[in-house]
């Protein structure tokens, strides 16, 4: 079975470029732009993880991971949370939230690759 990622990401150059590295990767990705659309989106989908902005328009990347986190269907999902601004504490704030990986924009390649990797990896093993 093909991996499925999830990836939320308002600005349309950053959410191409995840989109296209994942599926050089041999990954099923489903874009999604508008944060509002996240959970629907993650029911029907059902990804095996989730890149999720912080920065969104209309709603928090940091409350969707907590919707996320709070929803008996999707909580098992991990999440690499991406964001542009990195500031001291943004990093705990958005693991206490509950995501599982986290990479501050710009995104190198081989680094988003293996974020996204590992927790594909672990998810395999749990």
């Amino acid at each position: 079975m093909t991996e499925r990622v999830l990836v939320v990401e308002d600005n349309d150059l950053n959410r191409k470029l995840f989109c296209d590295l994942l599926r050089a990767n041999g990954l099923v990705v489903e874009p999604c732009s508008d944060g509002r659309e996240f959970i629907e989106i993650a029911l029907r989908f059902d990804p095996q993880v989730v890149v999720m902005d912080i920065q969104l328009p209309h709603v928090s990347g940091l409350s969707l991971i907590e919707a996320m986190k709070g929803n008996d269907l999707l909580r098992h999902i991990p999440i690499l949370a991406v964001t542009a601004y990195a500031g001291k504490g943004d990093e705990e704030r958005i693991r206490d939230a509950g995501a599982e990986g986290y990479l501050s924009k710009p995104v190198s390649i081989q680094p988003f690759m293996a974020a996204v990797n590992a927790l594909l990896d672990r998810r395999a093993a749990a």
